[in-house]
């Protein structure tokens, strides 16, 4: 993989994290259970990612081991293959607790001279 190609990824993977604190700002937990479609978003954003993180190249996950990328991937596996059995305790918990992590991990790991 180029530089140029883990860049576009990790790009992708951080403007669909800034989506979901977008989607979520404001919002409580009643709230994002009543409304599907808020769901929706946040499992396809959060698969969005996955599949990001799955383009990005070894080299690139090696020099950012900030960045929790088998859990990453897997997840967008699990959302993929097994929709019938997602847990929303445990996606409300990505969504709010550990995207803001990836985003400012994602952050610091962007060049600031892109490729």
């Amino acid at each position: 993989m180029s530089k140029r190609y883990d860049f576009v990824a990790l790009g992708d993977m951080l403007d669909a994290a800034k989506e979901i604190e977008h989607i979520l700002l404001g919002m409580d937990r009643d709230i994002f259970d009543m409304v599907r479609p808020y769901q929706l978003s946040v499992l396809h954003l959060l698969q969005t990612i996955g599949e990001a993180a799955n383009r990005t190249g070894e080299e690139c996950r090696r020099e950012h081991p900030e960045i929790d990328w088998p859990n990453i991937i897997g997840l967008r596996n699990r959302i993929v293959h097994e929709y019938r059995n997602i847990n929303f305790d445990r996606v409300w918990e990505i969504a709010t607790l550990e995207v803001p992590k990836l985003i400012a991990a994602l952050k610091l790991s962007m060049p600031s001279d892109p490729p």
